[in-house]
């Protein structure tokens, strides 16, 4: 046999597969960005920085991960793609080297009632299987032990033609599901106030209903009016009960008002279609006011709020039914599913514990399957969409994190970097946003964007090391060795807030007097009961305002001038200025451009292709009828107002012709918490989660309280930022209110004046105080995990 001649070439030559190493962008242009080019190694960790809305998320959301999956989406069919979100090719020159992105967003997840974080994982479905199969007595399939699935059945003749002649044959059908049929698998029912829906003393014609939008000269209040089964001009106290019926519960009726064909239905149905299903974070404020005071939910008194029906809960592995062991925290559950040992289900039973255990790594082990996953915080739904990562087998992906940093203690953070690190390592290239210096000390590269925010930034300042970053004069660069000092006197306290026996979710019985009058920090591992004691147990009445992460939900149309009531005052100066209607001058009402109906630009659906969006001919993009733009107000007119910036508005409002006070002490609000950058009319689906948050507190500090509760103020702030929120806390301080914030960042902990640490684990291994006194005692102790990490930070 010959041999074939060995050389070396192979060997010393790189093969061409090799050399897409990079992720290279040029020229992006998203949102503020001005022609960013970048080059990001693959497989290695990068770490983008920068000060808040300096368009790093533009980068790498709206550009990099948007272009990923976009590309993706069209390698399906046409038909396929006809059925997904359609997505815009990103505002950039050239994006090569793009591999499939996963984007592991803070996105809170669903409010659906019957969603919960068992659903939202999968893990819910694998207990069914698991239940399936084992549970004794067998009750059924997998959708049995489902509180999604009704159980219903049927029978009936059904026509069937065989061989060219037509027969009918009997037919039945059942399905048995886990649905519990009082509450309909929600956990809770809901009991309605009938006097918060009409006053008896008045007729229908008096306006009687006091349902929100069902007022007498209202659609609605026709629609009752004129149904024909009711008297409207009988009070409704001296209805018949027949007619009190009708009013509330009719089955849904075709019937003809004023010529036109409608569907009455009872107002109690009704109102569960159209108020009650929807997420109440998502319902306008007046809505959501009527709904509390209105509907009281309750917890259902047939299945004890564990969604099942009598069949699901009966059927038990070892005495635990479906419901006890979503009802279990996921910590214990893990335990309980190593100790069964039954080779028929042997592969399932290793799925459900990788699953489980993914939750306890990842710090999440103090949660239940049952949680409802609108309950989530931010960071906790970030960290339930990693689960299904973590485990996985792919490689040579793109992660892309959205601050995974964000509601987690500094010793939690550590176990992220290792989590984060890990991902790398099997040979993925992740792309984080971050602030944190303890997750930019872990960065293999980082890109640091600014120098400012808003149309000050969308630049790349620098590209490198860590080690180059700090040497570089850059904002971040400057900030990322800042470390906060302990005070050295502390504010007296002038009362105090008195708990007493708190057990809500974790807590055990927790006795706590919370000091007034000064700065309040209260904190702990994730999950140890921070928002279990001050969101649950401070009643959120009169004299305390509370500023929590939901999210601000808004369409393109909403803006911080419409978010803040802002453009109420300026459209009246405008009105009052020129002798013209205030609604000429909203883009959403009669001053709107007819042809673009107000939104500026015009969206041409090309079905499953990418829509277009052209900027409006008629108004040039400026949303409002030429005649409009010519009343001015201080030389200015409306459109020229809207495309300022926070701080060049305040100054334009101060003085002169446009002096509009109301106007100026909400900028003036708007520019104390860091936001000063932000054009008045710039959408709300365009900012950060940091930037909404702080436009949430920005409101807030026109109500009138004297308690203030705040929930993790400096997420998505800069380290540079962090030194100007704590001045706008000494501010509301010194002004006499009381400020108690939930926080894990060490700056906030040395600025405070008193801490409140709870502990010492998290889930039923937390819920109780474990630290109360100033910081400069906390570091002497070191007596918690919060007093070794602040500690360390302080040098101490």
């Amino acid at each position: 046999m010959m041999s074939t001649p060995r050389t070396d070439r192979a060997s010393t030559t790189p093969h061409d597969a090799d050399s897409h190493d990079l992720i290279r962008v040029h020229g992006a242009r998203e949102n503020n960005l001005k022609d960013v080019s970048v080059e990001i190694p693959k497989r290695r960790l990068t770490v983008f920085t920068g000060v808040s809305g300096s368009g790093k998320s533009s980068l790498v959301f709206d550009t990099i991960a948007a272009e990923s999956q976009r590309l993706i989406n069209e390698t399906y069919s046409t038909f396929v793609q006809g059925f997904m979100p359609t997505l815009a090719r990103p505002d950039v020159d050239v994006l090569d080297g793009l591999t499939t992105a996963i984007i592991v967003d803070q996105q809170r997840m669903g409010g659906d009632p019957r969603s919960t974080v068992g659903t939202a994982t999968d893990a819910n479905a694998m207990l069914r299987i698991l239940f399936s199969r084992l549970g004794k007595p067998h009750i059924g399939s997998a959708k049995a032990f489902s509180f999604n699935v009704a159980s219903i059945s049927g029978a009936g003749a059904v026509t069937v033609e065989r061989a060219g002649r037509t027969t009918k044959e009997r037919r039945a059908f059942s399905i048995t599901g886990g649905m519990c049929p009082r509450c309909e698998g929600r956990g809770a029912v809901t009991d309605i106030d009938l006097s918060a829906l009409y006053d008896d003393s008045k007729s229908l014609k008096e306006g009687a209903l006091t349902v929100p939008g069902y007022s007498v000269d209202g659609w609605y209040g026709r629609i009752y009016a004129g149904c024909g089964f009711l008297d409207p001009d009988k009070p409704i106290r001296a209805y018949t009960e027949r007619e009190l019926h009708d009013l509330l519960h009719k089955e849904p009726t075709k019937i003809k008002v004023d010529g036109i064909n409608l569907t009455y239905e009872g107002l109690i149905p009704k109102l569960k279609k159209s108020m009650l299903a929807k997420d109440r974070d998502a319902m306008q404020p007046h809505i959501r006011a009527f709904v509390d005071r209105a509907v009281t939910f309750t917890t259902c008194p047939e299945c004890d709020g564990t969604r099942l029906n009598e069949g699901a809960r009966s059927s038990k592995i070892d005495g635990i039914s479906i419901a006890d062991a979503c009802a279990m925290q996921i910590s214990d559950l893990a335990t309980w599913v190593r100790g069964i040992d039954d080779p028929s289900v042997a592969p399932l039973l290793t799925a459900i514990q990788h699953t489980l255990d993914s939750f306890v790594e990842i710090g999440l082990g103090y949660l239940s399957l049952e949680r409802p996953s609108g309950t989530l915080s931010g960071g906790e739904a970030q960290r339930v969409k990693m689960i299904r990562h973590l485990g996985s087998s792919l490689t040579d992906v793109t992660y892309v994190f959205d601050e995974p940093t964000v509601g987690l203690h500094p010793h939690d953070i550590q176990r992220m970097n290792g989590l984060l690190r890990r991902l790398r390592d099997k040979g993925n290239t992740v792309l984080v946003v971050e602030h944190k210096p303890e997750v930019i000390a872990i960065a293999d590269h980082v890109v640091d964007l600014g120098p400012g925010a808003g149309t000050a930034g969308g630049t790349v300042c620098f590209e490198g090391t860590v080690e180059g970053l700090r040497a570089a004069d850059t904002v971040t660069g400057r900030h990322l060795d800042d470390r906060a000092s302990l005070k050295e006197t502390v504010r007296k306290a002038t009362g105090t807030l008195e708990i007493r026996g708190a057990t809500a979710n974790n807590l055990r019985d927790v006795d706590v007097d919370i000091p007034l009058g000064v700065l309040t920090v209260v904190t702990g591992v994730a999950g140890s009961g921070k928002s279990s004691l001050v969101h649950g147990s401070i009643p959120a009445g009169e004299g305390v305002v509370s500023v929590d992460q939901t999210a601000i939900r808004g369409s393109r149309r909403s803006n911080p001038a419409t978010y803040t009531g802002l453009l109420d005052p300026i459209r009246k100066a405008f009105a009052k200025a020129n002798g013209v209607k205030p609604a000429l001058f909203s883009a959403n009402s009669e001053g709107a451009c007819p042809t673009c109906n107000g939104a500026g630009v015009i969206y041409t659906d090309l079905a499953m292709m990418a829509g277009v969006a052209t900027t409006c001919e008629d108004c040039e993009g400026k949303r409002f009828e030429a005649s409009v733009l010519e009343h001015h107000l201080g030389g200015r007119d409306i459109s020229e107002v809207l495309a300022m910036s926070v701080t060049e508005a305040e100054d334009f409002f101060a003085t002169g012709e446009a002096r509009t006070p109301a106007a100026h002490k909400i900028l003036e609000r708007l520019a104390d918490v860091g936001l000063g950058y932000l054009t008045l009319g710039q959408p709300l689906t365009t900012l950060s989660g940091g930037e909404r948050q702080r436009l949430k507190l920005a409101t807030h500090m026109a109500d009138k309280g004297g308690v203030y509760v705040l929930d993790e103020p400096t997420t998505g702030l800069h380290l540079a930022d962090v030194q100007q929120l704590l001045g706008l806390l000494d501010r509301l301080v010194d002004s006499g209110k009381s400020v108690i914030v939930i926080e894990h960042h060490q700056a906030v902990m040395a600025h405070a004046d008193w801490i409140i640490d709870l502990g010492p684990g998290a889930g039923h291994d937390g819920g109780r105080i474990v630290f109360e006194g100033t910081p400069a005692e906390l570091v002497a102790t070191r007596s918690t995990l919060t007093g070794e990490h602040l500690a360390e930070y302080v040098g101490a």
